[in-house]
C-alpha cells in the first residue's frame, strides 16, 4: 500500500517519463509545477497557449523552456481541443488545466467527437491527502464536478475513487459515506443514501471495496471516536475514501484541510480515458505539482 507522496514519486521515477498536455499554460503556478515535475523526473510537458506570455513568465522564474514542447495557441477553446487531441493520439498521458475557465476546459473534454469521455462515464474529482496525523493517504470525493449526485451517481463516484485507490495498491479500500450523523434520519436524505450505498456494496452492486454509512466524519477516521460511540464497522476509524454527500460538503472538507492543516494534496478528475489534472486557481504550485504526480501515476498511456 502506498501511504505517502514520497513513495508515489519514487515509483514514478523508476518508470518511463510521461508527458502532460498543459492547456493555456500561461499560468505562473502551473508552470512552476510542471518545471518541478520535469526537474524531478516525473513528467515533461507540452505547453499549449499564448507563447509570448509563457515566455514572459518563464523568464521571470528562470524556467528553461527548451525542456518543453510549446504549441502557440492563444485561443483557449482551441488550446483545450489541442490538449485533448494530444492525449487521444497518445502523445500525452494526461491533460492539465492552466489559465482558462473550468467550463471551457471541461467543455472540450466532454466533446463527444474530439474530447476524452467517449465512453460516456460519469466523471468525478478525487483528492488524495497526506495528513501528518493520519497513517495513510486519504481520498476525498467529489469536491469539484458533481453538484448534487443522486444515489446511483454516488455509486459511480465511489467506483471512480476505488479505481484510484487500486493504483495506490489498496485491493479492497474502505469507503465511508459521511453525513452529519452516524444514524439514519429520514429527515436527512444523505443518511438514507449512505445506507443504500452500504447495502449496494454488501450485495455487489458497488465492487472491489467495502462501503459503510452513514458515518460522521469523526468516526470515519478516528477509531477512538468510533469506539466511544460503539460503532461496529470494518470502515469506522480506518477509512481510505471519504464519500461526501454533495459538492458543497466535499469542497468544505477539501478547503478546510488545505487551509488549516499542514497536509499535502494532489487531485485529479477521473472516469475519462485519461487523468484530468484540474486544480483550483488558489492551489499552490506544490499542490499542483502533486496533482501532476497523481495524474501521471494513474495514467495508462
Amino acid at each position: 500500500m502506498i501511504t505517502n507522496f514520497e513513495t508515489l514519486t519514487k515509483k514514478i521515477k523508476t518508470a518511463t517519463r510521461k508527458k502532460v498536455a498543459v492547456v493555456s499554460a500561461e499560468d505562473e503556478e502551473v508552470l512552476l509545477a510542471i518545471k518541478e515535475a520535469e526537474e524531478n523526473g516525473i513528467a515533461s510537458g507540452i505547453l499549449i497557449g499564448n507563447q509570448s506570455e509563457i515566455e514572459k513568465i518563464a523568464r521571470a522564474h528562470n524556467i528553461t523552456l527548451s525542456n518543453f514542447e510549446i504549441i502557440n495557441e492563444p485561443d483557449q477553446n482551441k488550446a483545450a481541443t489541442i490538449g485533448c487531441t494530444l492525449v487521444r493520439e497518445k502523445r500525452a498521458s494526461a491533460i492539465m488545466k492552466g489559465l482558462l475557465d473550468t467550463s471551457k476546459f471541461m467543455h472540450a473534454i466532454l466533446n463527444k467527437e474530439k474530447g476524452l469521455n467517449n465512453n460516456g462515464n460519469l466523471l468525478s474529482h478525487v483528492a488524495a491527502f497526506e495528513i501528518p496525523t493520519y497513517p495513510k493517504l486519504l481520498l476525498v470525493t467529489d469536491a469539484a464536478i458533481n453538484i448534487a449526485p443522486d444515489v446511483i451517481e454516488k455509486s459511480k463516484i465511489i467506483q471512480n475513487a476505488v479505481s484510484i485507490a487500486h493504483f495506490l495498491e489498496l485491493d479492497k479500500p474502505l469507503v465511508a459515506a459521511v453525513c452529519a450523523v452516524e444514524k439514519i434520519n429520514i429527515k436527512m436524505p444523505a443518511t438514507t443514501d449512505a445506507a443504500i450505498l452500504s447495502k449496494m456494496s454488501e450485495r455487489g452492486q458497488i465492487t472491489d471495496c467495502i462501503v459503510d454509512g452513514p458515518l460522521a466524519i469523526d468516526n470515519a477516521i478516528n477509531e477512538e471516536s468510533a469506539r466511544i460511540k460503539k460503532i461496529k464497522s470494518p470502515v469506522a476509524g480506518k477509512a481510505d475514501i471519504i464519500m461526501c454527500n454533495d459538492i458543497e460538503s466535499a469542497n468544505y472538507l477539501y478547503k478546510t484541510l488545505t487551509s488549516l492543516t499542514s497536509c499535502k494534496v494532489g487531485s485529479i478528475v477521473t472516469g475519462a480515458s485519461s487523468p484530468i489534472i484540474l486544480t483550483s486557481r488558489a492551489d499552490s504550485h506544490s499542490n499542483k505539482y502533486l496533482s501532476i504526480v497523481l495524474g501521471v501515476f494513474t495514467s495508462s498511456n
